[in-house]
């Protein structure tokens, strides 16, 4: 089957960088050959850009428009281009003029390889070091440690996708960024590559430093979701078990300085630390059961299953034997 790739491109206030963006990316598609669509997503531009957005389909039929009612983020409008792409290739791209279109075609070439995803790396980055660089390499640190794959720079919106691997994925919040690491969990080849940076010359960053902390919030979200979501007794039985354990500890530390060094309970502070960590130790238990009713109801009613089968091998059927031939 010949390959045919969608270019998403989520867009929010970037009106003086649409025309020379969309022009830089229709040339190196079309030195390309490749069959392609452009798929444009105004996450609820206010400067213009929608419009502006609107009229190139009437130009060029391979360019399609989405607009958001409103701004939603850049998470959902990815979402929103994994939704509506006709492509089994798909490349999402900022259009900042940051990313440089020219690297598609090195993307293209790695997917081709037999890779299911295709991660770009930003080495020679052009922005600021204290607010932009040095946050994002100590976020990356983070998210290759907890994650399991090992990447440079999970921030660049610049990859590349087979379809097959994000159809199975629900964004959220500012889960973009972690799809590689969705994708590894599901088995699927992640590799990396170095890409060009280019500085901002025109609009304003929609990226500041508070955009680290939503990032450390929701990496505990996929690390809970990557290794409990289908055993959640796991994490809160487990806690609420070392929990009361603690507790029995100091439990016992108090009847021990009660009867060995005459402490009164009711004067050491062990007591109120034992009973505490008890109490906490059966909610976390409860937690853990409530959570798995919740996990079994979610799998059950909706027909999921807890697994992603890649293919299935097995001997082709015994031809039909004729009645004549017995």
């Amino acid at each position: 089957m010949t390959d045919r790739i969608s270019i998403i491109v989520p867009v929010y206030n970037e009106r003086e960088n649409l025309e020379p963006f969309t022009r830089a990316l229709t040339e190196t598609m079309e030195a390309t050959g490749e069959s392609y669509e452009i798929l444009l997503i105004d996450d609820g531009s206010t400067d213009g850009g929608g419009e502006w957005m609107e009229r190139l389909p009437a130009r060029d039929a391979r360019i399609r428009v989405i607009r958001f009612r409103r701004n939603f983020g850049q998470t959902a409008a990815m979402a929103a281009g994994f939704d509506h792409a006709k492509g089994n290739l798909l490349i999402p791209t900022d259009a900042d003029m940051q990313n440089d279109p020219r690297d598609i075609p090195a993307v293209l070439a790695k997917l081709r390889e037999g890779y299911d995803v295709v991660s770009c790396w930003r080495r020679e980055r052009q922005d600021p070091w204290l607010t932009r660089k040095l946050p994002s390499r100590l976020a990356n640190a983070l998210i290759s440690r907890i994650g399991g794959v090992r990447l440079h720079d999970y921030g660049c919106t610049l990859k590349g996708y087979r379809r097959e691997v994000v159809e199975h994925i629900r964004l959220y919040g500012e889960m973009h960024r972690f799809i590689p690491v969705y994708a590894s969990w599901a088995g699927a080849r992640v590799a990396e590559i170095p890409v060009r940076h280019h500085p901002r010359t025109r609009g304003k960053s929609k990226y500041g430093l508070g955009r680290t902390f939503k990032v450390i919030l929701d990496l505990i979200t996929v690390k809970m979701l990557g290794s409990y979501s289908t055993k959640p007794m796991y994490f809160f039985g487990g806690s609420g078990l070392l929990a009361c354990a603690a507790g029995t500890l100091f439990g016992l530390l108090t009847l021990y300085d009660k009867y060995c060094n005459q402490v009164k309970a009711h004067n050491n502070p062990l007591l109120l630390l034992a009973v505490f960590l008890f109490i906490l130790g059966v909610q976390f238990v409860f937690m853990g059961l409530v959570a798995e009713l919740l996990i079994r109801t979610y799998f059950e009613s909706q027909g999921k299953s807890p697994y992603i089968i890649l293919r299935i091998s097995e001997a082709p059927p015994d031809p039909p034997r004729s009645p004549l031939s017995s």
